[in-house]
């Protein structure tokens, strides 16, 4: 299954093992054993320290495992496609290489008593679910009283329809469904937290000893132009982010960053860690800013009750897709109603969908959508498609596309496991249409990440921080930048740009200060 140029590449990665994992393939019928048993033998084979071996042992739910003699890893399906990444990744950190985890949460992931038992639920390729499953593999190598099992959905339609799945991926807790659609590791965490007690008591982080001249909140585009500009200034900057790449991580392909004809979201998100890296900027990733108390230094308060002292912040936390707000919407998230049709299109193969939204990210999914699916309906607000005109025009070639125009949606229903139907009303006379449909794809725009700031800065009333033309928000020393401002045109290349922009204004501010 492996082919010789990534073997090649796999093999350089297992250099880094730094103690003997055991990958344990359990006994079990099923149509792909003989293709599995294949793939493991070519995987182990790659390392002097990994090692095949077959328990005579039945493990209800899991094809096999990855073990370092004290904690396992589960798989119950080939991890091919994205997840490759996450068995590739589990086996290096079962063998010592560091996990990608903030300390402050492996402290408080090991306080953990009771015993969790998630299983992820994920399509090969989604690229989404990879987060989700290397978050909680993570967790399980942490703290042996969790167990994560990555289930690939094709391989258990049975399983997928007796759970009424509708979306990946989607987390069970302890047979309880925990999580549907993207998560990051700050959300898992937050998550967690209502799931189990835990005593975290407030403290100060070692970084408190050394006042940060800058902290950057936000790991995307201009949150890293920010800390990269100001520690070439030779100030002390610490980026906090709850992932890395923020929103730009889930973009497929980017071609209009110029000089770069052409790259990903994953590709570029790990280019703004490796600037980060060789800029020496300190980072703090997987923790989410609760709230900020203002003074001349500053305190940023943590979800893991951690606080750290500031003297300037910049702001560039992003955003994230806007919701319909409207009933039946959260209640079927992952029953239905999506975000990415990247992901959850192919659970509606040959079924009816809808379409919420008409500009280009709208128009992009509709026509995504459209050779997988019998028929797509794109609801629009406005009185026309706000989309870019060959958009539109390769849409009204696609036979099995229709558009709706002056339509507020005013309802998603139900039968309480699935997405049966949607209502909304012609806004030229006034009455309400229901339309039967399998599944609602949102896709209306972004709404800025600014809520923990929304009581300390000004914002307008789409909650956009504002700022001058410095970056400079209505409190002294605190910067914004990038789509969590009002600044228009939500693009990569112009992100970064006030990211600089932010980066410089607080190194002046500081001057000034002085």
């Amino acid at each position: 299954m492996l082919d010789e140029d990534l073997k090649q590449q796999v093999k350089e990665y297992f250099k880094n093992l730094k103690s003997d994992v055991v990958v344990r393939l359990y006994p079990g019928k099923h149509e792909s054993r003989e293709e599995l048993v294949s793939f493991l033998t070519d995987l182990v084979s790659l390392s002097d320290r990994l090692s095949l071996t077959q328990p005579n042992v039945e493990k209800s739910g899991v094809y096999f495992d990855v073990y370092n003699g004290k904690t396992a890893v589960a798989f119950d399906g080939i991890p091919g496609g994205h997840e490759f990444s996450s068995l590739v990744l589990a086996i290096l950190q079962a063998g010592g290489s560091p996990l990608r985890l903030d300390a402050s949460l492996v402290e408080a992931i090991q306080q953990i008593q009771d015993d969790l038992q998630f299983e992820t639920y994920v399509a090969l390729d989604c690229h989404n679910c990879p987060e989700v499953v290397q978050t909680l593999n993570a967790f399980s190598l942490v703290n042996p009283k969790i167990k994560n099992v990555m289930i690939d959905g094709a391989l258990f339609p049975d399983r997928v329809n007796e759970k009424k799945i509708q979306g990946v991926p989607t987390v069970y807790l302890n047979g309880e469904r925990f999580l549907s659609g993207q998560a990051d590791t700050a959300k898992i965490f937050d998550k967690l937290l209502e799931s189990v007690k835990l005593n975290l008591a407030p403290k100060e982080t070692k970084e408190d000893s050394t006042v940060y001249d800058v902290t950057v909140i936000g790991g995307g585009p201009s949150g890293v132009a920010s800390a990269v500009y100001t520690a070439r200034k030779g100030l002390k900057v610490l980026l906090i982010a709850e992932r890395m790449g923020g929103q730009v991580k889930d973009t497929v392909g980017i071609e209009n960053i110029i000089s770069v004809p052409y790259t990903t979201g994953q590709e570029l998100s790990s280019t703004l860690a490796k600037q980060l890296e060789s800029n020496q900027v300190a980072k703090r990733e997987n923790v989410r800013v609760t709230m900020i108390e203002p003074g001349v230094i500053k305190k940023i308060h943590l979800n893991t009750t951690e606080v750290i002292s500031t003297k300037t912040i910049i702001i560039s936390t992003g955003a994230k897709w806007r919701e319909l707000n409207v009933p039946g919407e959260r209640e079927n998230i992952g029953k239905g109603v999506a975000y990415c049709p990247h992901c959850d299109g192919p659970f509606f193969k040959n079924k009816d969908v809808v379409v919420v939204g008409g500009g280009n990210s709208g128009v992009e999914a509709a026509l995504d959508l459209s050779g997988i699916v019998k028929s797509v309906t794109l609801i629009e607000f406005g009185d026309q498609l706000k989309a870019d005109k060959v958009l539109v025009e390769k849409m009204e070639q696609t036979k099995n596309i229709r558009s709706v125009v002056s339509a507020e949606t005013k309802e998603i229903l139900s039968s309480g496991d699935k997405v049966t139907g949607l209502i909304y009303q012609d806004r030229k006379d006034g009455r309400q249409i229901s339309l039967e449909t399998d599944a609602v794809f949102v896709q209306i725009g972004l709404v800025p990440n600014s809520g923990f700031v929304k009581d300390l800065v000004q914002t307008n009333r789409f909650g956009e921080i504002l700022v001058d033309e410095k970056c400079r928000t209505s409190v002294d020393g605190i910067f914004a930048c990038g789509d969590v401002t009002q600044t228009p045109y939500k693009q990569i290349v112009i992100a970064m740009g006030e990211g600089a922009k932010a980066a410089i204004s607080a190194f002046e501010h500081l001057l000034h200060a002085a």
